[in-house]
This record gives C-alpha cells, sequence and structure tokens, in this order.
C-alpha cells in the first residue's frame, strides 16, 4: 500500500467516522494532497484484492443481470488495460467514451485511468456535429462506442482508433477482444497528481460547451466531499439515475461509491416507469438513492408506498428540488431528500449533509474542504449576505477542476480576485445556511424587484396540474418585465384558457403580488442532452413574442 493510499483512506476514514457530525467533519477535514496517485492502481486495485463482494450490478429492462465483483472489475480492467496498450494507447492521450450504462464503461474507465489515458466522456445521444467538436477540440486519438452508434463517426473525420463495443464492426477493433489479453497491469510510469484525468464538454445552456479539466486528484479525491453529501459508507448499495457522458455520471456511478466501497446499482430502462423502478430497488437492496429533479417528480406521480424497503438516504443535484416534491416523499418514504449543490467545474461545493438540521429552500452548509464565500455582483467583496457563491483560492479545494482547457483567458475569469466564481446567485442566513437563487443570467428584475425564477417554479410545483415549469422574463412596457412561466402539464391537465385560469389564481394566493406569475404557455421545455433546461432559447421565444401565452389580467 502506497503513502498516497494511506492518506487517502485517512481522509476517507475520518469523513466516515464523523457522517453525522458536520461541524466535526467541515472543522476538522484536511484534503489529502499526494504528488503521486492514481486511483484505480492506488485505490481501487488495493480495496480490490481477494474481494468478491459485488462492485457493479446492472439490471436490465429485460430483466438479465451483470454482477461483477471488486475483484472481477480489477482483474477486467488490468487486461482492457493491456489490450488498449497494444492497440496504441499511451499516457495523456485523449480517448472519447460513448457508452450506455454497461459494464464496459466501468472496466474502460479503470483501464484508461491506469494507463495515464485521459477520457472524454461522451453520452450517446450525441450526433456528428456535437462528436466533430468534440474530436477536434478535445484532439481526440481514440474512440470507444457503441456498436449501434459507429455509423455517426462516418461523417466525423480524424485519424482516430477506432473501438466498437458489442458486435463487431468492419474497420473498428472488437473490444470483446480485451478480455483474452494477458491480466496483470504494470504502469508505463508514476501518475503525478495534477495529470489530466478527464475533459468534460459542459452541457452548453447559454453557449458553446466549455471543456473543463480534471486531474487525477480533483475528481477522484475531490468525490470524497460527495461521498460525504450522499452518506455513503461500506457495504451500501448506491442507486444513481444519471446519463453516461455527463459529470453527475463520474461524482455518483463512480467515485464516490467506490470510495465508500459501495455498490453502484443501475437499472436500465428506456422509458421511465416508477413502478418497476421501485421493485428493483427493492430486490436490489438499495440503501443510498440519487436522482435529478425531473426523476423526482416523476416519481411522486406514481404510488410511493410501493417501495418496500425505503432507501436510507435519498438525495438530489442537477437543479434545486421544490419544497412540495420533498414533502411528498417525506411523507411517503419517511425519509427527507437532501439537496447538494455543485458543478462539472467542481466536486459538492455545498449540501444538506446526514445529521444536520434540515431548513425548507436551503441547499445546506459548505462540504467539508470548501471555504464558500457570496461577492458582492457589484463590488466582488466578499461577505455579502447574497452574491456569487464562489470558493476561497487561499485553500484551494482539491475537488475543484485544472480550469477550462486550451482557454487561459476563460480560466483567469473564473479565478479572478483569489476567488473560484460558480456563476450561480445564493443567499446565506445567520446560521450560515446557504439557499439557491438562480443562474446570475437567470435572476431578472420587474419593476425594480429582483425576481428568482426558481422561487417562482417552486410555487407553480405546489399545483397538482403542473408537472415542469420554468420561469423567464417577459418585455413589459410598465415594469419593464414581467414574469412568464413556461408550463408542462401533469397526466390528466389539459391547456387551454381553464388550466391558465387554475394557475393565475394559484399563483396569486401563494406569491407575493411583485411576484405572481403574469404570464404564462403551455408545452414542452427545451433542454440540453444532459436534461438541463435552455432558458436561453425561452428568453429568445418569449421576446420573439408568441399567440399562444395566456395573460393574467385576461382573466381578472
Amino acid at each position: 500500500m502506497t503513502t498516497a493510499t494511506d492518506a487517502f483512506r485517512r481522509a476517507r476514514d475520518f469523513l466516515l467516522e464523523h457522517r453525522e457530525d458536520w461541524a466535526a467533519a467541515h472543522d476538522g477535514f484536511t484534503w489529502p494532497r499526494p504528488e503521486r496517485f492514481n486511483w484505480a492502481l492506488d485505490w481501487f486495485d488495493v480495496i480490490a484484492a481477494g474481494n468478491d463482494r459485488t462492485a457493479l450490478h446492472i439490471v436490465e429492462e429485460d430483466g438479465t443481470e451483470t454482477r461483477l465483483s471488486f475483484a472481477e472489475l480489477s482483474d477486467r480492467s488490468d487486461r482492457v488495460a493491456n489490450w488498449l496498450r497494444e492497440r496504441g494507447v499511451r499516457a495523456e492521450d485523449r480517448v472519447l467514451v460513448m457508452l450506455g450504462n454497461q459494464a464496459e464503461l466501468w472496466e474502460t474507465a479503470l483501464a484508461a485511468m491506469k494507463l495515464r489515458a485521459v477520457v472524454i466522456p461522451a453520452t450517446p445521444l450525441l450526433g456528428p456535429a456535437d462528436l466533430r467538436d468534440r474530436v477536434d477540440r478535445g484532439r481526440v486519438a481514440h474512440v470507444l462506442a457503441r456498436d449501434s452508434d459507429t455509423a455517426k463517426f462516418d461523417e466525423v473525420p480524424g485519424d482516430y482508433t477506432r473501438v466498437a463495443v458489442g458486435a463487431r464492426v468492419e474497420g473498428w477493433h472488437a473490444y470483446e477482444d480485451a478480455h483474452d489479453a494477458p491480466g496483470g497491469f504494470t504502469p508505463d510510469g508514476p501518475t503525478l497528481a495534477d495529470d489530466p484525468l478527464m475533459l468534460y464538454f459542459t452541457s452548453g445552456t447559454t453557449a458553446r460547451p466549455k471543456l473543463v479539466e480534471h486531474t487525477h486528484t480533483s475528481y477522484p479525491i475531490g468525490h470524497l466531499a460527495t461521498m460525504y453529501w450522499i452518506g455513503l459508507k461500506p457495504g451500501d448499495v448506491h442507486l444513481n439515475i444519471s446519463s453516461p457522458g455527463w459529470a453527475k455520471h463520474a461524482w455518483s456511478n463512480l467515485f464516490a461509491p467506490w470510495n465508500a466501497e459501495a455498490t453502484v446499482f443501475i437499472h436500465n430502462y428506456t422509458r421511465f416507469d416508477a413502478a418497476r423502478l421501485m421493485s428493483e430497488m427493492d430486490r436490489a437492496g438499495v440503501t443510498t438513492f440519487c436522482a435529478p429533479p425531473t426523476v423526482w417528480r416523476m416519481l411522486i406521480q406514481a404510488d410511493l408506498t410501493q417501495l418496500r424497503s425505503r432507501p436510507r438516504e435519498a438525495v438530489a443535484a442537477g437543479e434545486p428540488l421544490n419544497p412540495e416534491v420533498i414533502e411528498q416523499v417525506r411523507r411517503a418514504w419517511g425519509v427527507t431528500i437532501r439537496d447538494g449543490f455543485g458543478q462539472t467545474e467542481t466536486a459538492v461545493q455545498v449540501a444538506n449533509s446526514p445529521g444536520q438540521v434540515l431548513k425548507t429552500g436551503s441547499m445546506g452548509r459548505p462540504s467539508p474542504g470548501y471555504r464558500v464565500e457570496l461577492l458582492d455582483p457589484v463590488t466582488g467583496a466578499p461577505g455579502v449576505s447574497e452574491g456569487e457563491i464562489a470558493l476561497d483560492l487561499s485553500e484551494r479545494p482539491v475537488g475543484l477542476m485544472a480550469g477550462y482547457h486550451g482557454d487561459p483567458e476563460r480560466t483567469a475569469e473564473a479565478m479572478a480576485g483569489g476567488y473560484y466564481r460558480t456563476g450561480d446567485i445564493g443567499s446565506r442566513d445567520e446560521d450560515g445556511y446557504l439557499t439557491y437563487v438562480g443562474r446570475a443570467d437567470d435572476v431578472f428584475k420587474a419593476s425594480d424587484y429582483k425576481i428568482s425564477p426558481f422561487e417562482l417554479e417552486s410555487a407553480l410545483l405546489e399545483h397538482e396540474a403542473v408537472a415542469e415549469a420554468a420561469v423567464v422574463p417577459a418585455p413589459d412596457e410598465l415594469r419593464l418585465a414581467v414574469p412568464k412561466a413556461y408550463v408542462v402539464l401533469a397526466e390528466g391537465w389539459e391547456p387551454g384558457p381553464d388550466t391558465a385560469k387554475v394557475l393565475f389564481e394559484h399563483s396569486r394566493e401563494v406569491l407575493a403580488p411583485y411576484k405572481r406569475v403574469r404570464r404564462l404557455e403551455f408545452g414542452d421545455l427545451p433542454k440540453t442532452v444532459s436534461g438541463k433546461i435552455r432558458r436561453i432559447e425561452l428568453r429568445e421565444a418569449t421576446a420573439a413574442g408568441s399567440a399562444n401565452e395566456y395573460r393574467e389580467e385576461d382573466f381578472r
């Protein structure tokens, strides 16, 4: 066992020891900062030695299952690493990995780490145009893709190695041959802590995706904080509903659970079925559960009491979760969904961790290892009660990206003045709890009052008719701007003036006069491939005007 492994384990065990004592964990935690560290070799292989406990459990829609132990995944990743090395993969080569929730994804992640290759995760939902951008800007040297997606690369030029996972494809190496490669892996050299490990293309809700660079420590070690937020401990069975290709998948389907020596459980489906999901959760014995707000909102429309074995811990991330959803789950399962806040650029920065007193609407307090400040939007000075959420770099958290790859100007802007600036607005109360207000670009003024879209969306979601909502400013001659809501209706409700009248009445009942929704339109919400609402499209559509919107004044 290396010195780096010892330091990592001590930090991990400290958080486990204080998993329900936020003050002790936050005040006493120090990041391990090794000079050399390779998570796959120095952590995973160490805990996998002779370990027959299940590391990965996948259940397909047709009921077929894959179970792999820690020891089996260690051996398989050794063989894949050796095979990829024979195919020309070298340290710091860029490898685009476009796979679904399948065993090969985890094998490849571990193998690439062992080789010191740089992984560019990509969702299978991407089309040729997005892939061309990733291959070009990411300087991709190797591609691993499902056999069903290989045709997309016919339109993606480049001299890159092609590996097909699944059926054999002409012109592509067959991944299945990797399992016949020799076992036992010998690294070519040491892994430095700041060597690049992952390059993430952000979801791009308002602009071209940024390219976020993480190192062999920023995500593997950084996600000790994510492990702490979720409340994971050895022996847990963890279900995180997330699509491969996005940072949250690495957060909670790779690093956080295996940092805790827990089992990663996956249920694959083509169409969401709440009853089937809960049945599989029961059968697998899920103890910790993480899902994005969209899934939680779909779950509460089902009979939650169908789940007999309720998870000990339930968390949500991606976007703030509305209080009404939290309350419905609490009534049905007796567990409170705990929000967390983080970004592709970081691990979880702020969270409601186990044992903390929860405050309705708050996303909690800073994670162990993070010093969070609120910066005045005008002066940039810290210490305000409401401002831009930022990380103090005088004690730089390990779980922060190296920077925006190939964009030193954007990196310098994000790190200016000794703070990493998130671009999100929050408020802090007298007890140090932080509440999310919104993206700096999303908050707007109406009649000189500041409007948080999230607050209005939360109010709308309290009504049974609303499945999803997004609020943006609509031009108004008198008030400059007024809140307009785009609403996706729940099953059983029809778009039209009757429903619009009901929702305007609800808005008047639960919101202060200056916050009330003044305009309303029904329809689907435009989203990125990662599921985030593209508010820029809604703002543009609102500015252009629509014949399909309803106005509050028409229903008085």
